[in-house]
């Protein structure tokens, strides 16, 4: 499988306030430590979470279209 490509931008608007933390804290994806939050308040970089959400959307095209075939 390919990785998704991302439009310019990324996918995800994170300008408000509420993905922001005076905390450091390790990025649920790859570790390093990040203040922004995802939707959900866990620590997350927003392109690590733009590639997760690509990555999820591509596996369930690539099982939607394994299903419609057989």
């Amino acid at each position: 499988m390919t990785r998704p490509q991302l439009p310019p931008g990324g996918l995800l608007d994170w300008r408000d306030q509420s993905h922001w933390s005076w905390t450091e804290k390790p990025c649920r994806y790859c570790g390093h430590p990040t203040h922004l939050r995802d939707s959900h308040r866990s620590p997350a970089h927003k392109v690590c979470a733009e590639e997760a959400l690509a990555i999820q959307a591509a596996e369930a095209a690539d099982a939607y279209r394994k299903d419609t075939i057989t």
